[in-house]
Protein backbone atom coordinates (compact mmCIF):
# COMPACT_ATOMS: atom_id res chain seq x y z
CA UNK A 1 0.00 0.00 0.00
CA UNK A 2 1.29 3.26 -0.99
CA UNK A 3 2.13 6.30 1.61
CA UNK A 4 -0.17 9.26 1.43
CA UNK A 5 2.57 12.09 0.74
CA UNK A 6 0.23 14.53 -0.39
CA UNK A 7 -0.53 15.50 3.07
CA UNK A 8 -4.70 16.56 3.98
CA UNK A 9 -6.90 17.56 1.24
CA UNK A 10 -7.63 21.35 1.48
CA UNK A 11 -10.73 22.58 2.96
CA UNK A 12 -12.87 24.68 0.55
CA UNK A 13 -12.81 27.98 1.43
CA UNK A 14 -15.76 29.19 3.10
CA UNK A 15 -18.15 31.64 0.90
CA UNK A 16 -17.99 34.76 2.85
CA UNK A 17 -21.62 36.53 3.50
CA UNK A 18 -21.63 40.17 2.61
CA UNK A 19 -20.88 42.46 5.27
CA UNK A 20 -22.50 46.35 6.07
CA UNK A 21 -20.17 49.08 6.70
CA UNK A 22 -20.48 52.60 7.84
CA UNK A 23 -18.33 54.93 5.47
CA UNK A 24 -16.22 57.23 8.18
CA UNK A 25 -13.96 59.27 5.46
CA UNK A 26 -12.48 59.42 2.73
CA UNK A 27 -8.67 58.89 2.28
CA UNK A 28 -6.16 60.37 -0.23
CA UNK A 29 -7.11 58.30 -3.28
CA UNK A 30 -10.75 59.01 -2.72
CA UNK A 31 -12.13 55.74 -1.97
CA UNK A 32 -14.18 55.63 1.47
CA UNK A 33 -12.60 54.15 4.39
CA UNK A 34 -14.25 52.50 7.53
CA UNK A 35 -14.03 49.19 10.16
CA UNK A 36 -14.75 46.32 10.31
CA UNK A 37 -13.53 43.17 12.76
CA UNK A 38 -10.72 46.06 13.74
CA UNK A 39 -9.71 46.53 10.61
CA UNK A 40 -9.73 49.20 8.01
CA UNK A 41 -11.87 48.27 5.00
CA UNK A 42 -11.55 50.13 1.75
CA UNK A 43 -14.42 50.42 -0.31
CA UNK A 44 -14.52 52.56 -3.93
CA UNK A 45 -17.71 54.53 -4.57
CA UNK A 46 -18.80 55.19 -1.19
CA UNK A 47 -19.08 58.27 1.31
CA UNK A 48 -18.75 59.33 4.59
CA UNK A 49 -21.82 58.52 6.14
CA UNK A 50 -23.06 56.25 3.88
CA UNK A 51 -23.91 52.70 4.97
CA UNK A 52 -23.34 49.99 2.54
CA UNK A 53 -23.68 46.50 1.59
CA UNK A 54 -19.81 45.00 0.23
CA UNK A 55 -18.46 41.91 -0.98
CA UNK A 56 -14.50 41.01 1.05
CA UNK A 57 -12.67 41.15 -2.30
CA UNK A 58 -8.87 40.53 -0.25
CA UNK A 59 -7.97 40.79 3.55
CA UNK A 60 -4.97 41.46 4.85
CA UNK A 61 -3.66 41.60 7.95
CA UNK A 62 -4.43 44.63 8.58
CA UNK A 63 -6.53 45.89 5.95
CA UNK A 64 -9.66 44.41 3.99
CA UNK A 65 -10.11 45.67 0.46
CA UNK A 66 -14.21 45.45 0.07
CA UNK A 67 -16.58 46.29 -3.09
CA UNK A 68 -19.81 47.68 -3.09
CA UNK A 69 -22.53 46.07 -3.59
CA UNK A 70 -25.26 48.18 -2.64
CA UNK A 71 -25.76 51.70 -0.60
CA UNK A 72 -28.35 51.41 2.10
CA UNK A 73 -27.89 54.63 3.49
CA UNK A 74 -27.09 57.39 0.80
CA UNK A 75 -25.30 60.58 1.46
CA UNK A 76 -26.64 64.04 0.40
CA UNK A 77 -23.78 64.49 -1.09
CA UNK A 78 -24.17 61.74 -4.30
CA UNK A 79 -24.91 62.32 -7.17
CA UNK A 80 -25.65 59.78 -10.17
CA UNK A 81 -22.74 59.51 -11.86
CA UNK A 82 -22.52 60.56 -15.52
CA UNK A 83 -20.65 57.29 -16.91
CA UNK A 84 -21.75 53.84 -16.95
CA UNK A 85 -18.47 52.39 -16.16
CA UNK A 86 -18.01 54.05 -12.82
CA UNK A 87 -18.42 51.13 -10.71
CA UNK A 88 -15.97 49.47 -12.30
CA UNK A 89 -13.22 52.24 -13.72
CA UNK A 90 -10.25 53.58 -11.76
CA UNK A 91 -10.19 56.07 -13.54
CA UNK A 92 -12.79 59.07 -11.52
CA UNK A 93 -12.87 58.12 -7.98
CA UNK A 94 -15.22 60.94 -6.93
CA UNK A 95 -17.33 60.75 -9.95
CA UNK A 96 -20.05 60.05 -7.49
CA UNK A 97 -19.41 62.84 -5.32
CA UNK A 98 -21.34 66.40 -6.43
CA UNK A 99 -18.45 69.03 -7.43
CA UNK A 100 -19.14 71.36 -5.05
CA UNK A 101 -18.39 68.58 -2.56
CA UNK A 102 -14.88 67.10 -4.40
CA UNK A 103 -13.68 71.17 -3.92
CA UNK A 104 -14.02 71.21 -0.01
CA UNK A 105 -12.68 67.60 0.07
CA UNK A 106 -9.82 68.90 -1.85
CA UNK A 107 -9.33 71.85 0.34
CA UNK A 108 -9.65 69.89 3.68
CA UNK A 109 -6.71 67.34 2.27
CA UNK A 110 -4.34 70.05 1.96
CA UNK A 111 -5.53 71.63 5.19
CA UNK A 112 -4.73 67.66 6.79
CA UNK A 113 -1.51 68.23 5.22
CA UNK A 114 -0.57 71.29 6.74
CA UNK A 115 -1.84 70.36 9.89
CA UNK A 116 0.74 68.29 11.06
CA UNK A 117 3.75 70.99 10.78
CA UNK A 118 3.00 73.76 13.79
CA UNK A 119 5.22 76.58 11.66
CA UNK A 120 2.06 76.13 8.99
CA UNK A 121 -0.31 77.02 11.49
CA UNK A 122 -1.17 80.55 10.19
CA UNK A 123 -1.32 79.13 6.39
CA UNK A 124 -4.88 80.11 4.83
CA UNK A 125 -6.17 77.75 2.47
CA UNK A 126 -8.36 79.35 -0.35
CA UNK A 127 -11.29 77.99 -1.50
CA UNK A 128 -10.15 75.48 -4.33
CA UNK A 129 -10.25 77.32 -7.84
CA UNK A 130 -13.16 75.18 -9.75
CA UNK A 131 -12.42 73.50 -13.23
CA UNK A 132 -14.73 75.24 -16.22
CA UNK A 133 -14.66 71.92 -17.85
CA UNK A 134 -15.52 69.10 -14.95
CA UNK A 135 -16.08 66.51 -18.14
CA UNK A 136 -13.86 66.30 -21.47
CA UNK A 137 -11.16 68.24 -20.35
CA UNK A 138 -8.52 65.50 -20.20
CA UNK A 139 -6.00 66.17 -23.24
CA UNK A 140 -3.46 63.37 -22.53
CA UNK A 141 -4.66 59.87 -22.51
CA UNK A 142 -2.60 56.16 -21.87
CA UNK A 143 -4.76 53.63 -22.55
CA UNK A 144 -3.74 50.18 -22.18
CA UNK A 145 -4.60 47.66 -25.17
CA UNK A 146 -6.07 44.12 -24.77
CA UNK A 147 -8.16 41.62 -27.31
CA UNK A 148 -10.39 39.15 -25.33
CA UNK A 149 -12.06 36.69 -27.80
CA UNK A 150 -11.02 38.45 -31.47
CA UNK A 151 -13.04 41.98 -29.77
CA UNK A 152 -10.23 45.21 -29.04
CA UNK A 153 -10.23 46.61 -25.86
CA UNK A 154 -9.05 49.64 -25.21
CA UNK A 155 -9.02 51.84 -21.76
CA UNK A 156 -7.89 51.51 -18.47
CA UNK A 157 -7.49 49.01 -16.18
CA UNK A 158 -10.58 47.51 -14.00
CA UNK A 159 -10.41 48.13 -10.46
CA UNK A 160 -8.43 46.08 -8.66
CA UNK A 161 -7.23 44.28 -11.36
CA UNK A 162 -5.32 43.66 -14.37
CA UNK A 163 -7.79 43.57 -17.00
CA UNK A 164 -8.62 46.03 -19.39
CA UNK A 165 -12.08 47.90 -19.68
CA UNK A 166 -12.91 49.26 -22.56
CA UNK A 167 -13.60 53.09 -22.09
CA UNK A 168 -15.88 53.42 -24.88
CA UNK A 169 -17.07 56.97 -25.71
CA UNK A 170 -15.37 58.68 -22.02
CA UNK A 171 -16.79 61.52 -20.93
CA UNK A 172 -13.47 62.30 -18.90
CA UNK A 173 -11.55 62.85 -22.52
CA UNK A 174 -11.63 65.22 -24.75
CA UNK A 175 -13.89 63.94 -27.81
CA UNK A 176 -10.65 63.69 -30.40
CA UNK A 177 -9.48 61.46 -28.19
CA UNK A 178 -12.13 59.18 -28.23
CA UNK A 179 -12.81 59.46 -32.12
CA UNK A 180 -8.85 58.02 -31.93
CA UNK A 181 -9.44 55.14 -29.76
CA UNK A 182 -12.23 54.18 -31.58
CA UNK A 183 -10.34 53.95 -35.20
CA UNK A 184 -7.49 51.62 -33.32
CA UNK A 185 -10.12 49.05 -32.53
CA UNK A 186 -11.68 49.24 -35.30
CA UNK A 187 -8.11 48.55 -37.52
CA UNK A 188 -6.75 46.52 -34.70
CA UNK A 189 -9.52 43.86 -35.17
CA UNK A 190 -9.61 44.71 -39.05
CA UNK A 191 -5.74 44.40 -39.02
CA UNK A 192 -5.70 41.53 -36.86
CA UNK A 193 -2.97 43.20 -35.30
CA UNK A 194 -1.01 40.92 -32.45
CA UNK A 195 -2.02 42.30 -29.31
CA UNK A 196 0.46 42.11 -26.25
CA UNK A 197 -0.68 39.86 -23.39
CA UNK A 198 0.71 39.88 -19.70
CA UNK A 199 -0.05 36.37 -18.71
CA UNK A 200 1.67 34.84 -21.50
CA UNK A 201 3.97 38.19 -21.88
CA UNK A 202 3.78 37.61 -25.74
CA UNK A 203 2.56 39.93 -28.72
CA UNK A 204 2.97 43.22 -30.56
CA UNK A 205 0.66 46.36 -29.14
CA UNK A 206 0.73 47.22 -25.58
CA UNK A 207 -0.65 50.65 -25.04
CA UNK A 208 -1.59 53.80 -27.19
CA UNK A 209 -1.25 57.25 -25.63
CA UNK A 210 -2.70 60.14 -27.10
CA UNK A 211 -2.13 63.94 -27.05
CA UNK A 212 -4.59 66.68 -28.33
CA UNK A 213 -4.26 70.36 -28.50
CA UNK A 214 -7.56 71.90 -27.61
CA UNK A 215 -6.72 74.72 -29.79
CA UNK A 216 -5.98 73.11 -32.77
CA UNK A 217 -8.07 70.27 -32.45
CA UNK A 218 -5.11 68.09 -33.71
CA UNK A 219 -3.36 65.29 -32.06
CA UNK A 220 0.15 63.56 -31.67
CA UNK A 221 -0.82 59.18 -31.57
CA UNK A 222 2.11 57.01 -29.44
CA UNK A 223 1.72 52.91 -30.02
CA UNK A 224 4.04 51.09 -27.52
CA UNK A 225 4.97 48.17 -28.83
CA UNK A 226 7.35 45.09 -27.36
CA UNK A 227 9.27 45.59 -30.73
CA UNK A 228 10.36 47.57 -33.36
CA UNK A 229 7.74 46.59 -36.07
CA UNK A 230 8.36 48.94 -39.04
CA UNK A 231 6.00 47.39 -41.34
CA UNK A 232 2.96 46.97 -39.72
CA UNK A 233 2.96 49.96 -37.59
CA UNK A 234 3.47 52.02 -40.64
CA UNK A 235 0.13 50.43 -42.06
CA UNK A 236 -1.68 50.78 -38.71
CA UNK A 237 -0.30 54.53 -38.33
CA UNK A 238 -1.56 54.83 -41.98
CA UNK A 239 -4.87 53.78 -41.45
CA UNK A 240 -5.64 55.71 -38.28
CA UNK A 241 -4.57 59.07 -40.00
CA UNK A 242 -7.06 58.06 -43.07
CA UNK A 243 -9.92 57.44 -40.80
CA UNK A 244 -9.23 60.50 -38.03
CA UNK A 245 -7.35 63.46 -39.99
CA UNK A 246 -6.67 65.61 -37.15
CA UNK A 247 -3.92 63.23 -36.56
CA UNK A 248 -0.75 65.12 -37.19
CA UNK A 249 1.82 62.72 -36.07
CA UNK A 250 1.96 58.98 -35.24
CA UNK A 251 5.09 57.69 -33.13
CA UNK A 252 6.11 54.56 -32.24
CA UNK A 253 7.57 53.80 -28.68
CA UNK A 254 9.41 50.25 -27.63
CA UNK A 255 9.10 49.02 -24.24
CA UNK A 256 9.94 45.31 -24.25
CA UNK A 257 9.96 45.32 -20.10
CA UNK A 258 6.99 43.02 -18.46
CA UNK A 259 6.85 45.37 -16.03
CA UNK A 260 3.67 48.41 -15.80
CA UNK A 261 5.67 51.17 -17.00
CA UNK A 262 4.28 52.52 -20.16
CA UNK A 263 6.76 53.51 -22.11
CA UNK A 264 10.39 52.79 -22.65
CA UNK A 265 13.33 54.13 -23.65
CA UNK A 266 13.04 54.60 -27.56
CA UNK A 267 10.45 56.94 -29.49
CA UNK A 268 10.86 56.86 -33.22
CA UNK A 269 8.86 58.30 -35.76
CA UNK A 270 6.45 56.34 -38.23
CA UNK A 271 4.32 59.08 -40.11
CA UNK A 272 3.45 62.84 -40.04
CA UNK A 273 4.88 65.32 -37.61
CA UNK A 274 7.33 64.93 -35.02
CA UNK A 275 5.86 66.75 -32.24
CA UNK A 276 2.55 69.26 -31.56
CA UNK A 277 1.94 72.82 -31.06
CA UNK A 278 -0.07 73.46 -28.58
CA UNK A 279 -1.06 77.17 -26.99
CA UNK A 280 -1.37 77.75 -22.95
CA UNK A 281 -2.49 81.21 -22.08
CA UNK A 282 -0.03 83.51 -24.03
CA UNK A 283 2.87 80.99 -25.06
CA UNK A 284 2.91 78.24 -27.85
CA UNK A 285 4.43 75.01 -26.66
CA UNK A 286 5.93 72.26 -27.88
CA UNK A 287 5.36 69.01 -26.74
CA UNK A 288 6.98 65.51 -28.10
CA UNK A 289 5.22 61.99 -27.74
CA UNK A 290 6.31 61.32 -24.27
CA UNK A 291 7.24 64.79 -22.90
CA UNK A 292 4.98 65.54 -19.38
CA UNK A 293 2.51 68.02 -19.51
CA UNK A 294 -0.74 68.92 -18.00
CA UNK A 295 -3.78 67.14 -18.47
CA UNK A 296 -6.21 70.76 -18.28
CA UNK A 297 -4.76 73.54 -20.47
CA UNK A 298 -7.50 75.83 -18.74
CA UNK A 299 -6.78 75.44 -15.60
CA UNK A 300 -2.80 74.65 -16.65
CA UNK A 301 -3.13 78.73 -18.12
CA UNK A 302 -4.63 79.72 -14.72
CA UNK A 303 -1.60 78.89 -12.89
CA UNK A 304 0.89 80.28 -15.04
CA UNK A 305 -1.19 83.12 -14.86
CA UNK A 306 -0.81 83.18 -11.19
CA UNK A 307 2.80 82.63 -11.12
CA UNK A 308 3.36 85.46 -12.92
CA UNK A 309 1.59 87.60 -10.71
CA UNK A 310 3.01 86.88 -7.84
CA UNK A 311 6.41 86.80 -9.47
CA UNK A 312 5.89 90.22 -10.60
CA UNK A 313 9.15 90.82 -12.58
CA UNK A 314 10.79 93.56 -14.44
CA UNK A 315 13.53 93.53 -17.17
CA UNK A 316 16.58 93.76 -14.69
CA UNK A 317 15.27 90.87 -12.76
CA UNK A 318 16.55 87.28 -12.61
CA UNK A 319 14.24 84.49 -12.02
CA UNK A 320 14.81 80.60 -12.08
CA UNK A 321 12.44 77.73 -12.57
CA UNK A 322 13.00 74.56 -11.33
CA UNK A 323 11.68 71.14 -12.34
CA UNK A 324 10.79 73.09 -15.42
CA UNK A 325 9.22 70.41 -17.80
CA UNK A 326 8.63 71.91 -21.23
CA UNK A 327 8.92 75.36 -20.31
CA UNK A 328 5.41 76.50 -19.34
CA UNK A 329 6.14 78.73 -16.48
CA UNK A 330 9.66 79.85 -17.43
CA UNK A 331 8.42 81.52 -20.57
CA UNK A 332 5.32 83.03 -19.12
CA UNK A 333 7.61 84.30 -16.68
CA UNK A 334 9.97 85.56 -19.66
CA UNK A 335 7.34 87.56 -21.02
CA UNK A 336 8.24 90.50 -18.96
CA UNK A 337 11.44 91.14 -20.23
CA UNK A 338 13.55 89.39 -17.02
CA UNK A 339 16.76 86.91 -17.58
CA UNK A 340 15.14 83.59 -16.50
CA UNK A 341 16.98 80.07 -16.52
CA UNK A 342 14.54 76.63 -16.53
CA UNK A 343 16.40 73.73 -15.04
CA UNK A 344 15.03 70.18 -15.81
CA UNK A 345 16.79 66.48 -15.59
CA UNK A 346 14.65 65.39 -18.69
CA UNK A 347 16.56 66.09 -22.08
CA UNK A 348 13.45 65.65 -24.27
CA UNK A 349 11.51 68.20 -21.68
CA UNK A 350 14.22 70.37 -22.12
CA UNK A 351 14.49 70.14 -26.22
CA UNK A 352 11.07 70.92 -26.29
CA UNK A 353 11.35 74.09 -24.06
CA UNK A 354 14.25 75.46 -26.19
CA UNK A 355 12.51 74.91 -29.47
CA UNK A 356 9.60 76.31 -27.71
CA UNK A 357 11.70 79.33 -26.64
CA UNK A 358 12.84 80.10 -30.18
CA UNK A 359 8.95 79.71 -31.34
CA UNK A 360 7.88 82.31 -28.78
CA UNK A 361 11.08 84.39 -29.58
CA UNK A 362 12.18 84.83 -25.79
CA UNK A 363 15.85 85.33 -26.12
CA UNK A 364 16.38 86.31 -22.53
CA UNK A 365 14.83 82.55 -21.53
CA UNK A 366 16.86 79.57 -21.37
CA UNK A 367 17.20 76.33 -20.34
CA UNK A 368 19.70 73.83 -18.98
CA UNK A 369 19.29 69.59 -18.92
CA UNK A 370 20.52 68.16 -15.48
CA UNK A 371 19.47 67.01 -12.00
CA UNK A 372 17.44 70.71 -10.38
CA UNK A 373 19.74 70.36 -7.32
CA UNK A 374 23.27 69.90 -8.57
CA UNK A 375 22.91 72.73 -10.99
CA UNK A 376 21.18 75.13 -8.94
CA UNK A 377 24.18 74.52 -6.01
CA UNK A 378 26.60 75.50 -9.19
CA UNK A 379 24.78 78.07 -10.13
CA UNK A 380 24.17 80.51 -7.13
CA UNK A 381 26.98 83.28 -7.86
CA UNK A 382 25.51 83.41 -11.43
CA UNK A 383 21.82 83.99 -10.53
CA UNK A 384 22.71 86.51 -7.64
CA UNK A 385 20.82 88.29 -6.52
CA UNK A 386 17.56 86.41 -7.28
CA UNK A 387 14.10 88.04 -7.39
CA UNK A 388 12.41 84.55 -8.11
CA UNK A 389 12.50 81.30 -7.76
CA UNK A 390 9.78 78.54 -8.69
CA UNK A 391 9.57 74.96 -7.86
CA UNK A 392 7.16 72.70 -9.47
CA UNK A 393 8.69 68.93 -8.26
CA UNK A 394 7.19 65.63 -8.80
CA UNK A 395 4.66 64.46 -6.43
CA UNK A 396 7.66 63.44 -4.28
CA UNK A 397 8.34 66.86 -3.32
CA UNK A 398 12.15 69.13 -3.50
CA UNK A 399 15.21 67.50 -2.74
CA UNK A 400 17.27 68.53 0.73
CA UNK A 401 19.91 69.92 -1.55
CA UNK A 402 17.26 72.27 -3.44
CA UNK A 403 15.70 73.48 -0.06
CA UNK A 404 18.87 74.19 1.46
CA UNK A 405 20.45 76.25 -1.95
CA UNK A 406 17.60 78.49 -1.81
CA UNK A 407 17.60 79.31 1.79
CA UNK A 408 21.21 80.53 0.49
CA UNK A 409 20.24 82.34 -2.44
CA UNK A 410 17.27 83.99 -0.84
CA UNK A 411 15.36 84.57 -3.62
CA UNK A 412 12.69 87.74 -2.65
CA UNK A 413 9.73 85.26 -3.80
CA UNK A 414 9.95 81.68 -3.59
CA UNK A 415 6.47 80.44 -5.87
CA UNK A 416 5.70 76.54 -5.13
CA UNK A 417 3.42 74.43 -7.24
CA UNK A 418 2.83 71.22 -5.99
CA UNK A 419 1.26 68.43 -6.74
CA UNK A 420 1.11 66.67 -3.93
CA UNK A 421 -0.91 68.40 -0.29
CA UNK A 422 2.18 66.02 1.63
CA UNK A 423 5.10 66.70 -0.07
CA UNK A 424 4.09 70.13 0.15
CA UNK A 425 3.11 70.32 3.81
CA UNK A 426 6.76 68.83 4.83
CA UNK A 427 8.48 71.09 2.09
CA UNK A 428 6.49 74.22 3.46
CA UNK A 429 7.83 73.36 7.09
CA UNK A 430 11.23 73.04 5.56
CA UNK A 431 11.50 76.18 3.95
CA UNK A 432 9.99 78.13 6.81
CA UNK A 433 13.21 76.86 8.72
CA UNK A 434 15.43 78.54 5.73
CA UNK A 435 14.30 81.73 6.77
CA UNK A 436 10.87 81.97 4.04
CA UNK A 437 6.96 82.55 5.14
CA UNK A 438 4.33 81.48 3.46
CA UNK A 439 2.18 84.01 2.44
CA UNK A 440 -0.19 82.98 0.44
CA UNK A 441 -2.06 79.09 -0.92
CA UNK A 442 -4.61 78.86 -3.73
CA UNK A 443 -5.45 75.05 -4.41
CA UNK A 444 -6.48 74.62 -7.98
CA UNK A 445 -8.76 72.07 -9.32
CA UNK A 446 -6.84 70.51 -12.68
CA UNK A 447 -7.85 67.17 -12.26
CA UNK A 448 -12.15 66.82 -11.46
CA UNK A 449 -14.03 63.18 -10.72
CA UNK A 450 -9.94 62.37 -8.85
CA UNK A 451 -8.61 63.02 -5.87
CA UNK A 452 -5.60 64.89 -6.89
CA UNK A 453 -5.37 68.69 -6.65
CA UNK A 454 -2.97 71.51 -7.31
CA UNK A 455 -1.59 73.86 -5.17
CA UNK A 456 0.09 77.26 -6.11
CA UNK A 457 1.80 78.95 -2.77
CA UNK A 458 3.67 82.37 -2.34
CA UNK A 459 6.46 82.72 -0.10
CA UNK A 460 8.51 85.38 1.18
CA UNK A 461 11.86 85.59 2.39
CA UNK A 462 12.83 87.94 5.07
CA UNK A 463 15.83 89.57 3.62
CA UNK A 464 16.99 91.41 6.54
CA UNK A 465 20.63 91.24 7.81
CA UNK A 466 21.74 88.46 9.92
CA UNK A 467 22.72 88.98 13.05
Amino acid sequence: MKKNTRGPAKRPALRQEPITVTIDHLNVDGIGVGRHENKEILIAGTLPGEDVLAAIDHEGQRRIIGKLIKVLRRSRQRVTPGCKLAKNCSGCPLIHLGYRHQLDFKRGMIEDALSHYPTLGHVTVHAVWSSEETFGYRTIAKLAIAKVHGKARVGLYKRGSHQVLDIGNCPQQHPLINQIAQALREEIEKQDIYVYNPVSRRGLLRYVAIRVSPQANKALVTLVTTERNYREMTHLAKWLKKKVPQIIGVHQNINASTGNVIFGSTTVKVIGAGDLIDQVGDIRLRLSPTSFFQVNNRQAARIYAQVQSWADLGPKDTAVDLYCGVGGIAMHLATSGAKVTGIEINEDAIFNAKAAAELNELGNCRFIVGDAGEILHDMQRELSPLKVAVVNPPRGGCSEEIIATLGQLRPQTLIYVSCNPYSLGRDLHLLTQQGFTVEELQPVDMFPQTAHVESVVRLRMDNSEKV
